[in-house]
Order: structure tokens, then C-alpha cells, then sequence
């Protein structure tokens, strides 16, 4: 993470992939995930380095704030670290 807040895009890749190992460990969010995204199990572990999909993981945390807290509490960061994890992995258009 830079002082700026960014966070450049291997240390976002890593933090969504560790936000989506937290997401598996529990069924009832990782069948919420599937289900939002509509993702099957084998299709989610073949897109693991797709930018869209790390994205989406950290969407799926930022829309509901106690899983974003508790996410980022587990993994040993602020929830702001999130989102600007969001933001580096975010592909331009």
C-alpha cells in the first residue's frame, strides 16, 4: 500500500484472493457468493486470477458491511485496505 491509500496490483491480487479463501471458509457466504455471482464451485476456482472475478469478491464484501469488517479483521487489515483493493483491480474500460 503507497501513503496515497492506492495499493498497487500484485498486493490487491493477493488481498482479494485472501478475502476469498475468508469468503469459502464459511458456507453460508460462500453459497451466498456463488449464488449472487452465479459461479459454479469449478468455474470460480478456473477464474481464480481474473481480475472481474477478484473484484466481484471484494464487491461482495463491501455490500454488506459486517462481513467487510470482519473480513478485513480476520485478514489483519483496515476495510479501507478492501476497497482500495477494489479500486487497483478495477480494469479499466
Amino acid at each position: 500500500m503507497t501513503i496515497k491509500g492506492t495499493m498497487n496490483r500484485d498486493a490487491a491480487e493477493a488481498l482479494a484472493l485472501n478475502a476469498l479463501v475468508w469468503v469459502l471458509g464459511d458456507d453460508q457466504r460462500r453459497d451466498r457468493l456463488l449464488a449472487l455471482t452465479g459461479l459454479t464451485g469449478d468455474e470460480l476456482r478456473g477464474r481464480l486470477t481474473d481480475p472481474y472475478l477478484l473484484s466481484a469478491v471484494l464487491d461482495f464484501l463491501a455490500s454488506y458491511e459486517p462481513d467487510l469488517i470482519a473480513c478485513a479483521d480476520a485478514l489483519g487489515h483496515r476495510p479501507d485496505a478492501l476497497i482500495a483493493a477494489r479500486s487497483a483491480l478495477t480494469p479499466e474500460i
